[in-house]
């Protein structure tokens, strides 16, 4: 637990495909830049076998056309590295209060 949030890793995008993840609260924080997979193609991966969750992208790179990209996916927030805490935190609890049914945890 972390901030009252379970959290899990995954070292890849395979990793996460492959898993047995139960989606129904699941908010995910994906970097831009992922060794094989974009985490863009990723989420939209997802979203064609009928995934739907928050989701929040992170990077270190300026890039108009991913934060595009990312707006486009539904992102609730783009975040540039480094990014402190509070920041995070906050784009965690709105993209809770964005999934149906899921409640940001007590705090």
């Amino acid at each position: 637990m972390s901030n009252g949030y379970q959290v899990l890793t995954f070292e890849s995008a395979e990793s996460l495909l492959q898993s047995s993840l139960s989606w129904d609260k699941v908010c995910l924080l994906l970097d831009i830049r992922l060794p094989t997979l974009s985490g863009l193609e990723l989420y939209a991966h997802l979203a064609s076998t009928g995934v739907n969750c928050p989701v929040i992208f992170m990077t270190a790179h300026d890039d108009l056309q991913w934060m595009e990209r990312a707006e486009e996916a539904g992102a609730v927030a783009f975040l540039r590295k480094p990014f402190g805490e509070q920041s995070l935190l906050s784009a965690i609890t709105l993209a809770c209060s964005r999934k149906k049914g899921t409640d940001a945890p007590p705090g």
